[in-house]
């Protein structure tokens, strides 16, 4: 699938600053709280980087910014096509229902934790989907992508297990053999793998019919 970008850089340009902010507002949180703690930069880091919310919105900041900065360049090139695009809108997309469903009701953030929360979760899934469904051509994703953008979490999944294996943390008690055991993580993991995909499907499907209305 070619790729493409939009026309209008300025909101572009707003909604990466907004990404960007978002991000390291979360760090700046983070690495407060662990240095408070005694656990320092480094576990601040580490920390920072076991959450799927924080690596998914990186990822949205990367596919804003690169085709930006480097649109000649091969990453420039990978996130303007719309099939890319789209799998990122899923990820993120995935990221705020998940939350909603999963963990909004497990804290109580408040103060900038409120803001960061607010913006990762809710509003940067909003704002980055519109981004792909107002700019970006849908009619010709395939029904086998889904399966493809899949590997995200999946991997993500392998990459949490083995990080928690060797720290003795993990990021999401729904996925930590620790406290539920692995039978039940990997149960959980499925049926989270499962929505992923039938949320890929369901964008699909909305960006064929998409083109069939605008025919």
């Amino acid at each position: 699938m070619k790729g493409t970008y939009p026309k209008n850089k300025v909101l572009v340009i707003a909604l990466a600053a907004l990404g960007w902010f978002s991000v390291l507002l979360q760090l700046y949180i983070t690495l407060h709280s662990t240095i408070l703690n005694g656990k320092g930069v480094a576990g601040g880091f580490v920390s920072y980087l076991g959450y799927f919310t924080i690596l998914t919105n990186l990822l949205v900041c990367a596919a804003l910014t690169i085709p930006l900065v480097a649109p000649a360049s091969a990453a420039g090139r990978f996130f303007s096509r719309s099939a890319v695009t789209a799998g990122v809108a899923t990820s993120i997309v995935f990221v705020s229902l998940a939350y909603h469903v999963l963990l909004r009701n497990a804290w109580n953030p408040q103060g900038l934790q409120l803001v960061a929360d607010v913006l990762l979760h809710y509003a940067m899934p909003v704002l980055y989907l519109s981004y792909w469904w107002f700019n970006f051509p849908k009619g010709a994703l395939r029904w086998t992508y889904p399966l493809y953008w899949s590997l995200y979490p999946t991997v993500y999944l392998i990459y949490a297990l083995i990080r928690g294996k060797i720290i003795g943390s993990y990021p999401y008690r729904f996925i930590d053999p620790l406290a539920i055991g692995y039978g039940r993580t990997m149960i959980n993991a499925a049926g989270l793998l499962v929505v992923f995909i039938v949320l890929g499907v369901i964008l699909v499907a909305l960006g064929r019919i998409q083109r069939r209305v605008s025919a």
